[in-house]
């Protein structure tokens, strides 16, 4: 336990590659999962006499970004080179942006994991636009211990969102996360596809430890190779009582020592060190001689806002209101991603019962897509298609159960409503042919005719099976309720 009390100071950076077609200074691809070393050209590799052009795209995803984030736009940005060698750079500089951020000074606000009624401002201190680096492959290949470089992702546009150092938990780190994942995918920006690394996490840290009355800092320490939310929370918590260890028995403060970057075992499930931190004189930063300084006209930046749509919160909020849905329901639709809640609208206003959308869409579009494994763009029952059947649903010329039937068959030959229900053999059934059902049923069940006139409703039930068995176009609640009725009046 510790001794003294503290306080833990946590600024994170985000690197979101951002969702172009091409790369940022050419047109390669940025597909993911190509052959390693297929989407590349001479620009990717460094070679001499390539020039980059300006991925207008990537600029325009950025100051919607920015927007998002409520941060300045300045009317001037410019690029940057930043020396460092790895491998996986070829031309020994990362294309970036040092003092003229296409975004600056903006915040996100977030609730308190530890208290829901209260909201955390984190502020922003800029988004930068660079190119990513390549991909270092290390023992990839059983019985081999080498390195292996793949320059696909070389080159991809990347928004560099950096915080200020205002989180204080891991649990608020995770909420901050989430809620700018849930942003970018929303409008557009980025996948934020954890597992594809196009969404990446740097968590700076250090502790300020109350020594009665005097505060100490601990020395700073970036944390990398965190490739989870789960991961960042569990990093966070370990670092935390490291550097406090660290600081009884050894007194590193942030005098004494400098900021260092360590990584994130997930095996071991511990924090270790890499290297000694560099600093921006280290990267010997100089402006970029090959990419003139970009000037967002007032028609570029009105094209931006236009891009603007409601935010996730916005949406959620839209929802219940429009469509007189839970809160609950709102959630699962708009963190279903931006083409779940289109194709949702879709279905709410064309059928023109929301609740019912809802649940159809929740249990059924949802639940077909996982087993699928596609995304909704590619479902096999379009928006109006779903629509249509909740309308005969509503309508009374389908029950819930044969409508089910119908939606399955639908997505299972691809074809119409119409041509699943005649393939079903799903016919309405006239009314007085309902009547006449019903009399024979109660005539053959006079337990249940007692049970219902003696206060037993539910009785009714029994029938329900009797009839889909007699008639299976029958619908239910029609057989329920002309049952009761009936009953009512002998």
């Amino acid at each position: 336990m510790s001794q003294y009390p503290f306080t833990t100071v946590i600024g994170l950076e985000v690197h979101v590659q951002l969702k172009t077609a091409s790369k940022l200074f050419c047109g390669c691809s940025t597909e993911f999962g190509a052959p390693p070393n297929t989407h590349v050209c001479p620009l990717c590799l460094g070679l001499p006499g390539a020039l980059p052009v300006i991925n207008e795209k990537a600029l325009e995803l950025s100051a919607l970004a920015g927007l998002a984030l409520h941060c300045d736009l300045p009317p001037v940005t410019k690029w940057d080179r930043k020396q460092y060698f790895y491998p996986d750079l070829p031309k020994g500089y990362q294309t970036s942006q040092f003092d003229m951020p296409i975004c600056a000074d903006g915040f996100l606000e977030i609730e308190d994991p530890a208290d829901a009624n209260q909201t955390v401002r984190i502020g922003i201190i800029r988004a930068h636009l660079e190119e990513d680096a390549g991909k270092s492959m290390h023992d990839e290949v059983a019985g081999r211990a080498d390195s292996r470089i793949d320059l696909n992702r070389c080159g991809t546009p990347l928004l560099e969102i950096v915080s200020e150092p205002d989180l204080r938990t891991a649990e608020q780190c995770v909420a901050f996360l989430t809620k700018l994942r849930e942003m970018m995918v929303h409008l557009g920006v980025s996948d934020c596809e954890m597992q594809e690394g196009s969404l990446r996490v740097d968590a700076n840290v250090n502790l300020h430890i109350d020594r009665n009355g005097e505060v100490i800092a601990t020395p700073i320490v970036e944390i990398k190779n965190m490739n989870s939310f789960r991961n960042v929370a569990a990093a966070l918590a370990y670092e935390v009582d490291r550097q406090y260890e660290e600081w009884e028995t050894k007194g590193h403060t942030i005098k004494t020592h400098g900021k260092r970057t360590f990584g994130w075992d997930d095996g071991k499930q511990v924090t270790y060190p890499q290297r000694e931190k560099e600093e921006s004189a280290d990267y010997r930063y100089f402006p970029c001689p090959d990419l003139l300084p970009v000037r967002l006209t007032e028609a570029q930046r009105e094209k931006v806002r236009s891009m603007f749509t409601e935010l996730p919160q916005q949406a959620r909020e839209r929802l219940q209101s429009q469509y007189d849905v839970t809160a609950y329901d709102a959630d699962v639709i708009v963190s279903a991603g931006p083409e779940m809640l289109a194709y949702y609208d879709s279905v709410a206003t064309a059928c023109g019962d929301g609740k019912r959308a809802s649940s159809w869409v929740q249990q059924d579009v949802m639940r077909s897509i996982k087993e699928q494994g596609i995304s909704v763009d590619q479902f096999a029952i379009s928006a109006d298609q779903l629509a249509a059947l909740i309308q005969c649903i509503i309508a009374g010329e389908l029950a819930n159960n044969r409508a089910r039937d119908v939606f399955e068959h639908m997505l299972d030959k691809g074809v119409a409503m119409d041509q699943a229900m005649k393939d079903l053999g799903i016919e309405q059934v006239d009314d007085s042919e309902i009547e006449s059902l019903v009399a024979d049923l109660l005539s053959k069940n006079p337990r249940v005719v007692d049970d219902v006139k003696g206060g037993n409703a539910k009785a009714v039930g029994a029938l329900i099976g009797q009839a889909r068995k007699a008639n299976p176009n029958a619908n239910p609640q029609q057989v329920r309720e002309l049952a009761l009725k009936m009953i009512e009046q002998m």
